[in-house]
């Protein structure tokens, strides 16, 4: 697992790395940001909030010759509820997305993320549209939009084009995105009467990522599990849903530590992320019903 992002120029045991790009543009709007994408050559990295991109050119695991700033564009920013969805442009900053009262309203869930999301500093300047592109697999939003049921808003050089959450997520830091396309905007169903959203996690010390984590969304239909943080891409838990619409959370929780397939690494094994898994989804569900876990 990668850590939290670090300071821009520093890596882990004090030496300090400088980003490796050969150019900088900034863009007026998202047609300009793809032209300029496309005259890279394949070459150029979208540069949003900066907290994912210049950490990972930091430690040289990113080495794009041109940035294409779009952190000016003002169309890809801000919350809004549009043809009976809840749309929240890809600019829309962790902090800003934590205080919107639209999104408190019909995705608490992410509210609830923000208050796991690193420290201010990052919460601050982080975009909701970089961590989902980022895509790494022990970030809280991708695992939230999945368990959400969203859609993920792409333009590129043939148009516009829609991509299930389900869908988007294919491996660690890789996503459905094409090349030259930009990461747009976000959309969500509105909350249902009675619908119930919780996210927890495990982390050693807080705005550490996750040594495992779960959203769990309750509705009329039956309930939606994401894990995040055990595997290498935020999961949909389909046979833990399917034994929790059955009323059967010990055959949830059997079905869910059989579903994931976590790493081992320095800050914990497979097995223990597992079983942290399984308690997680009890103690979540104790939550969900109000009772004690």
């Amino acid at each position: 697992m990668i850590n939290k992002p670090v300071e821009a120029g520093t890596c882990k045991g004090g030496i300090r790395m400088k980003a490796l790009a050969g150019g900088y543009a900034r863009a007026k709007d998202v047609a300009h940001a793809l032209d300029l994408l496309a005259q890279a050559d394949g070459l150029g990295r979208v540069l949003a909030g900066g907290q994912s991109l210049i950490a990972a050119m930091n430690m040289r695991l990113s080495t794009g010759d041109m940035l294409v700033d779009i952190s000016r564009i003002a169309d890809l920013r801000g919350v809004a509820v549009v043809d009976g969805m809840l749309r929240i442009g890809a600019l829309t900053r962790h902090a800003e997305v934590g205080a919107d009262p639209l999104v408190a309203e019909h995705a608490p869930l992410l509210v609830q993320a923000v208050q796991h999301i690193a420290h201010a500093a990052i919460r601050n300047r982080g975009t909701i549209g970089g961590s989902l592109a980022h895509a790494d697999p022990a970030a809280e939003f991708p695992a939230c939009v999945l368990a959400l049921g969203g859609t993920i808003h792409l333009q590129g050089p043939q148009g516009a084009r829609q991509v299930a959450a389900e869908d988007f997520f294919v491996d660690v830091f890789e996503t459905a995105i094409e090349e030259g396309e930009i990461l747009t905007a976000i959309t969500l169903p509105l909350i249902e009467p009675g619908e119930r959203h919780v996210l927890i996690e495990t982390a050693r010390r807080s705005g550490d990522y996750a040594l495992a984590g779960l959203c769990v969304v309750k509705r009329q239909a039956g309930h939606r599990v994401s894990a995040f943080s055990v595997g290498p891409r935020p999961l949909l838990a389909l046979e833990a849903m399917a034994c929790l619409d059955k009323g059967d959370l010990t055959g949830a929780v059997a079905a869910l530590r059989g579903e994931i397939d976590p790493p081992s690494d320095t800050q914990a094994t497979a097995a223990y992320r597992r079983h942290l898994a399984g308690v997680l989804l009890s103690r979540a569900v104790n939550d969900l019903t109000g009772e004690t876990a």
